[in-house]
């Protein structure tokens, strides 16, 4: 048998050990690979949406001789319709139940942001004289850039939402 003599010291207690309040760091990794996911979604179909809407504004401005307004509004709402095709199969294609109120959600925000997107082109349009051939094109352009905020938001949260049981 063998005995330890030390000297009469205390042990000394460790420090306590300071975690943080809420999620971990590890913990929010995955939620923000997956809003990174879907925002990246989301701009591949938005950027082909945006060729459609500039290329039919194009047209019908230069090619066919409408007036602004008009060719702004009717490249927007082809556009729309060309997107509602890349959200309901690619970018929100795990959540989208062609649902008939998913629709109807779809195109009245959708609608909503085209009249921002024209309320804003009629802005540089006309109110900054962005008129011109290129300046035509900066004004759509910027218009749908802003608009698309909205309906990012929009769609994620009204229309292509998670199912209540499988976030």
């Amino acid at each position: 048998m063998t005995v330890h003599l030390t000297e009469g010291r205390a042990p000394v207690a460790a420090a306590p050990v300071i975690r943080p309040r809420g999620p971990r760091i590890a913990d929010r990794a995955p939620r923000v690979r997956r809003l990174a996911m879907e925002l990246a979604r989301f701009s591949a179909v938005g950027g082909s949406g945006v060729a459609v809407n500039v290329l039919f504004f194009n047209l019908a401005l230069r090619g066919l001789g409408w007036a602004p307004m008009a060719a702004t509004v009717a490249a927007s709402c082809v556009a729309m319709a060309s997107n509602y095709l890349g959200f309901r199969f690619f970018a929100y294609r795990d959540r989208a139940s062609r649902t008939r109120g998913q629709i109807v959600l779809f195109f009245a925000f959708s609608g909503l942001g085209v009249l921002m997107e024209s309320a804003l082109f009629y802005g540089g349009y006309h109110g900054l004289g962005l008129s011109g051939s290129l300046g035509s094109n900066v004004a759509k352009v910027l218009s749908i850039l802003l608009a698309s905020a909205f309906r990012f938001v929009a769609y994620r949260t009204w229309v292509f939402q998670h199912a209540k049981n499988g976030r």
